[in-house]
């Protein structure tokens, strides 16, 4: 059961009015966890969405995007972002086989994808400066000192809405994982 009080939609005025109508046009509903921040604290949810827009416009494809969002959450154990991941990856062409084995932080064979996991289950998973030879390996797949600001970002925001989505509780509106 959620913690923070989460009006029904049709009820919002000002700015969450405002930014639930934004979503709404752009994907046709306002998930659970969006109207939680967004009654809350609709300039951080506003945030979050810039930071997606930046991604969305970035070099990273969707699919590793993705990746990165599924394993982070899985990482944390966030259960709402990783049925939401689970299904948006799916949507981004990420197989049911890929995406239980980035739930798992195992390869999925893929090998460019396959150090993206490797290098975010190391961000995700230890602190300090990573080590210059995993720089070097995530550079030698193929990913850009833009694409490794960009993962940095995707990180970051999937830590927002885990830590919100861990605090509240937040009921999940997305299909379940299996």
């Amino acid at each position: 059961m959620p913690r923070i009080d989460t009006p029904a939609l049709d009820t919002a005025t000002g700015a969450s009015a405002e930014v639930f109508g934004q979503i709404k046009k752009a994907v046709g509903s306002v998930p659970n966890t969006f109207a939680a921040i967004g009654f809350a604290a609709p300039a951080a949810l506003k945030a979050v969405l810039a930071a997606d827009g930046v991604l969305a416009a970035g070099s990273l494809s969707k699919a590793d995007q993705e990746t990165i969002k599924l394993l982070v959450s899985a990482t944390v154990g966030c259960d709402y972002c990783v049925a939401a991941h689970s299904l948006i990856g799916k949507l981004a062409g990420l197989s049911p086989e890929a995406l239980r084995h980035i739930r798992r932080g195992e390869p999925t064979g893929d090998a460019r994808r396959d150090a993206l996991i490797r290098f975010v289950s190391l961000l995700a998973g230890t602190s300090g400066t990573i080590e210059r030879a995993e720089y070097d390996a995530i550079r030698a797949a193929g990913y850009t000192d833009t694409q490794l600001v960009e993962i940095s970002l995707a990180i970051a925001t999937t830590t927002f809405t885990n830590v919100f989505n861990r605090i509240n509780d937040t009921a999940i509106d997305f299909p379940a994982v299996n």
